[in-house]
């Protein structure tokens, strides 16, 4: 399975973004896909989640400026980033959990930069 990410900038404080991953290669079906991300110096952090009907969760730093959503028919899920702020500079990484044969199994992106100027 492999995730391919895309759609990270450079952007002024204030100002948008949208990520998108798409995935392929042999899965059964994808569960829970999300975004994370990981800042210089700090842990990697959940971003957002959602699940195949629909349910998404939410870092309480993100609420209410990104919103996540997905695409099952394409395999894809974006997520959608308004009122940047300095602090959201990071690399952003898509993941998904894809059922395999027997199993299901977690899988990530390559990263794409996100830089929020002040």
């Amino acid at each position: 399975v492999q995730l391919q990410a895309s759609g990270g900038g450079l952007v002024q404080a204030g100002g948008s973004l949208r990520l998108s991953c798409a995935a392929s290669g042999s899965f059964l079906r994808l569960n829970v896909m999300g975004w994370y991300r990981q800042a210089p110096g700090k842990p990697r952090e959940l971003v957002a989640t959602i699940t195949s009907s629909g349910s998404s969760n939410y870092a309480d730093s993100v609420k209410g400026r990104f919103t996540i959503s997905r695409d099952n028919a394409k395999n894809t899920v974006s997520l959608e980033m308004d009122s940047l702020k300095p602090e959201d500079t990071a690399i952003y990484y898509c993941n998904a959990d894809a059922r395999l044969e027997f199993r299901s199994y977690p899988f990530w992106g390559q990263g794409t930069l996100v830089t929020v100027s002040s």
